[in-house]
């Protein structure tokens, strides 16, 4: 569903506007070019990487430069890269659609989306016409490989605190510095990375392997992605031409956050290509094992399981399509023929940053615990090396750090929504103003059409819960509130369930209405979700009340949270039952988008 510049829609709006009145992409509009795209990838993971699985994670470097380059041949290598640099410019749907497929192995994943993504796309946005023409080619290709250099020893999430340098000698720069855990460090030939210019002005530059100057140390020993190269750079005395800067110099944390941002929803589509692959290996081993004379996939706990596991990816699926959805409408008001391309283009990004952060917390967390509960489901062989569910909890605990940790991009979350709140960007208190008159007369579940209104209702009321609540830690607080890093990772929490839940209740209201083959279960899974996520904003919202005020005015504002509680679950195991079985009968995740 595309918006006109004139009707684009604010980052952060979703608190403050009524359920369905936003424009959604979903993953049923998807076009047949992009299932193309997207089959492809699919037939490339299962043919040629998934079947070398235990040879990649003994850091068999040579085989992933082979499967990189391979991936090049195909054109999945340049999706994301102009087509006047050999690249194919697909949109964002598309390229993630691919991405999805790309992240079904573990380590391979990692080695592809650093390369594609945070490895390339400075270049894409930042390089000068000479540097896109000299580097995006052989990327396109897979010619040469990419890698990011911006973590040191002691700057990781504040990345500004970097003791890198880049001194000007002449028509050189000479940088030196470490950087660590750096991703494709043992096979890039070429790296974005970051210093600071006379020790003072955080910059970006190109630098290439073969750059005297520039080397690598041993492979770091991880606990999963084993099959991924991770080392640190060494930067000493490394001389690079002058045109090797990339953008302006002082302005590298434009590029390293506008980097992030892309990272971060990449990140998210990625975590749910995971939960698919988990999933589907969990619904066939628990049809295969017997107890009690059953398999144990009859059994109501794993049932459970695997309708949970099926409902986070449902979630997954249309919270990240949502944010993917708003990036590429604001991309395509943008042209690559302007001078200010790439800043432009990083605006737009930029605009959606709480909703990439989002879509990153949400699904690396939603991914973790699918993996955990596979262990689970597996009993002792789940913890054994011999079962894939033991490598994928492995495998899938660093997204929580990648892309700025999970807690930093908490604080982004809240953060960022308040920020624009006070520039007057986003009405948040116009909407506070209007839920304090709603508490005498809440909103009713009669103000609802559809057939998913009572759940249209529940989010509704779930808004106005957070509202009351953030609005009483920043009446109380005031500009102290963004210190208070407890109070905004609470109020993160409410506002992902709240974007998850309405995405998800979009997404299936339009599968039933338009008869969707998968509306039944798309409808099962929204309504299990909302069943089961409700409750969370509303411990949080009391919960942040009780983090601000005590005493009278505590019991006042329990009071006006209570107003909105008028929502009432159905029952969580007939969903789950019905889900189940969909499940077992299918022996995959069922709502098929390619």
């Amino acid at each position: 569903m595309s918006t006109t510049a004139a009707e684009q829609v604010k980052g952060g709006s979703f608190l403050l506007t009524p359920i369905g009145a936003m424009p959604q992409f979903t993953a049923e509009e998807f076009g047949d070019d992009a299932k193309e795209f997207a089959r492809a990838a699919r037939d490339f993971i299962e043919g040629e990487v998934i079947p070398r699985d235990e040879e990649i994670d003994k850091l068999d470097l040579p085989l992933t430069i082979e499967l990189m380059k391979k991936a090049g041949e195909l054109g999945l290598l340049g999706l994301e890269i102009p087509e006047a640099f050999e690249g194919m410019d697909v949109d964002k749907r598309t390229a993630m659609l691919v991405l999805e497929e790309m992240s079904k192995q573990g380590s391979f994943a990692v080695s592809y989306s650093a390369n594609t993504g945070i490895g390339t796309l400075p270049i894409v946005y930042f390089g000068t016409e000479a540097q896109k023409k000299a580097y995006l080619p052989k990327l396109a290709t897979g010619e040469w490989l990419a890698a990011y250099a911006l973590t040191e020893a002691g700057s990781g999430s504040d990345a500004l605190g970097a003791k890198a340098t880049a001194v000007l000698d002449g028509d050189h720069w000479v940088l030196n510095g470490t950087k660590m855990w750096i991703t494709n460090a043992g096979f890039a030939d070429v790296f974005v990375i970051f210093a600071k210019v006379d020790g003072k002005d955080f910059s970006a530059f190109i630098v290439e392997k073969t750059d005297p100057g520039l080397s690598t140390g041993a492979e770091e020993k991880k606990m999963g992605i084993k099959g991924s190269s991770t080392r640190t750079v060494i930067l000493e005395n490394c001389r690079i031409p002058k045109d090797r800067l990339l953008g302006e110099i002082g302005k590298g944390h434009k590029i390293a956050f506008g980097i992030l941002n892309i990272g971060r929803f990449k990140l998210g589509v990625g975590s749910q290509g995971g939960m698919k692959r988990i999933l589907e290996y969990t619904i066939k081993y628990t049809g295969e094992r017997f107890q009690f004379g059953k398999p144990i996939n009859s059994f109501g706990l794993i049932q459970q399981k695997l309708a949970d596991m099926a409902t986070k990816i449902f979630v997954a699926e249309a919270l990240n399509f949502r944010t993917i959805g708003y990036l590429d409408d604001a991309l395509h008001a943008t042209s690559w023929d302007s001078p200010t391309a790439g800043a432009d283009k990083m605006a737009a990004i930029d605009e959606y940053a709480i909703e990439c952060s989002i879509s990153k917390v949400w699904a690396s967390e939603a991914l973790f615990w699918v993996a955990d509960e596979a262990v689970q489901a597996f009993g002792g062989y789940g913890f054994s090396a011999e079962y894939p569910p033991e490598k994928a909890q492995r495998d899938c605990r660093i997204n929580r750090i990648f892309e700025g940790t999970n807690e930093i991009n908490r604080l982004l979350i809240a953060g960022t929504l308040l920020k624009r709140a006070m520039k007057g960007e986003l009405p948040l208190m116009q909407f506070g103003q209007q839920v304090a008159k709603e508490i005498s007369n809440p909103i009713k579940a009669e103000s609802f059409t559809g057939p998913l209104a009572r759940l249209k209702h529940g989010v509704e009321l779930s808004k106005r819960q957070c509202m009351l609540a953030a609005g009483l830690a920043v009446q109380v607080l005031g500009q102290k509130l963004i210190d208070n890093q407890e109070v905004m990772a609470r109020m993160s929490n409410m506002l992902m369930e709240i974007y998850a839940m309405e995405s998800a209740v979009v997404r299936a209201e339009r599968m039933v209405e338009s008869g969707h083959r998968w509306a039944q279960i798309a409808r099962d899974m929204t309504e299990l979700y909302v069943n089961e996520s409700w409750h969370k904003v509303h411990g949080d919202a009391r919960m942040l009340c009780a983090d601000v005020v005590e005493g009278e005015a505590l019991r006042h504002a329990l009071a006006g949270v209570k107003a909105f509680t008028e929502f009432h679950p159905t029952s969580s195991a007939r969903l789950r039952g019905r889900i189940a079985s969909e499940l077992i009968q299918k022996g995959c995740y069922p709502v098929e988008v390619i």
